[in-house]
């Protein structure tokens, strides 16, 4: 049983086809006898090979529901923004509309959001938690809170600092990767 505002729900059902769907393949810590060239200088390998790392990490708290960091996001943003668009959870996620698409049938399909109308346009809906949906995110919350606390106990007084260089890192990169226009900079091929 799971409270929610002052109700009791019975758990939700895990209803997945299988963690390997969602789940990255392995850790990319360096093996030995490799040799990396460039790859260990470049910043965005490192990230990449810690993001990584923290998937797997984020998938052993949370492999009781079998919950993307992605789909927990999108439970986080829904609960947060009842009524949110999904060209905006899109938006919110840097996601193309496709995958917004895909993410929201998901969940749908799962029983966690329902589409419902608007009230002020009759030809938009926005998304909600249903009461498993919201059930599951409080269970999810406490998981994903506690692995977080652990990895920042781990890393000490350079976790908040290295969580802070994160952010401005995901800004700086983004300002550097895009022209006034807001599209990227790519050569064609």
């Amino acid at each position: 049983m799971v409270a929610l505002c002052n109700k009791t729900y019975p758990d939700p059902v895990i209803k997945i086809d299988s963690l390997n769907d969602i789940v990255p393949e392995g850790l990319m810590l360096p093996v030995p006898g490799v040799d990396y060239g460039t790859l260990d200088s470049l910043l965005g390998y490192a990230v990449r090979r810690a993001q990584n790392a923290l998937y797997l990490d984020f998938y052993r708290a949370t492999a009781a529901w079998g919950i993307s960091p992605q789909r927990f996001a999108a439970l986080v943003l829904i609960a947060r923004n009842p009524g949110l668009r999904q060209g905006v959870l899109g938006q919110a996620m840097g996601l193309h509309r496709s995958g917004a698409l895909r993410l929201t049938d998901w969940l749908t399909a799962q029983g966690y959001a329902e589409r419902r109308d608007t009230p002020d346009d009759a030809r938009a809906w926005g998304l909600h938690l249903t009461a498993t949906g919201k059930r599951l995110l409080v269970k999810l919350e406490a998981a994903v809170a506690a692995h977080d606390r652990n990895l920042l106990q781990a890393l000490g007084d350079q976790g908040p600092a290295l969580k802070a260089g994160l952010e401005r890192l995901a800004w700086v990169a983004t300002a550097q990767s895009t022209i006034p226009d807001n599209k990227p900079r790519r050569q064609k091929p």
